[in-house]
């Protein structure tokens, strides 16, 4: 809650001095002070496992909340601050997202929350999966066999080729001609 206290400057006229000086004095402005008030901190702070997952240029925080969701039967994913099925609109990017809690069959047990950027939208999709994996084996790590087989906790090392100089891409050779 922040309180406002107004704190006017007063001006000072001389009604001599100013016709000495020759110049008229420019009124001051009315300055606002800001009181921030320290807000109460909440009674017991929620616990978490956090993950970093990654895929070509897409980075994610997951965050894996071991307190049950809101709804007995519907676990929440956000991303972004939005519910993975806004944020990705295609079906087969929310069953990458769904993937790894797919495999535990815990997909509405946990509430997670990932904060992704960089890459498109196909690599933050499988870096959501990445770190999501990652939290559950924090959360339990008898589920490490079962994630590890089906490789999500390996980091995909794809990258773009760079490009060379000498050629028009990775690969890419300008036109030769024989002759």
């Amino acid at each position: 809650m922040a309180i406002i206290k107004k704190e006017k400057k007063t001006i000072k006229k001389a009604a001599g001095a100013e016709k000495k000086a020759g110049k008229a004095e420019s009124p001051k402005k009315v300055v606002a002070k800001i009181e921030k008030k320290e807000a109460d901190a909440p009674a017991k702070a929620r616990r978490y496992f956090e993950a970093v997952g990654r895929r070509k240029t897409a980075t994610c925080r997951a965050r894996l909340f071991t307190a049950r969701p809101l709804d007995e039967y519907e676990g929440r994913i956000t991303v972004n601050g939005k519910p993975y099925k806004e944020y990705f609109s295609a079906i087969e990017l929310q069953q990458a997202v769904e993937a790894s809690l797919n495999k535990l069959k815990s997909l509405n047990r946990f509430e997670i929350s990932a904060r992704v950027c960089g890459g498109g939208i196909q690599a933050q999709a499988e870096a959501v999966r990445h770190g999501i994996a990652r939290t559950l084996v924090l959360f339990n790590p008898d589920f490490r066999k079962k994630l590890k087989r089906a490789n999500y906790l390996r980091r995909d090392p794809r990258m773009k080729e760079r490009k060379k100089y000498g050629l028009k891409k990775a690969r890419r050779a300008p036109q030769w001609s024989k002759r």
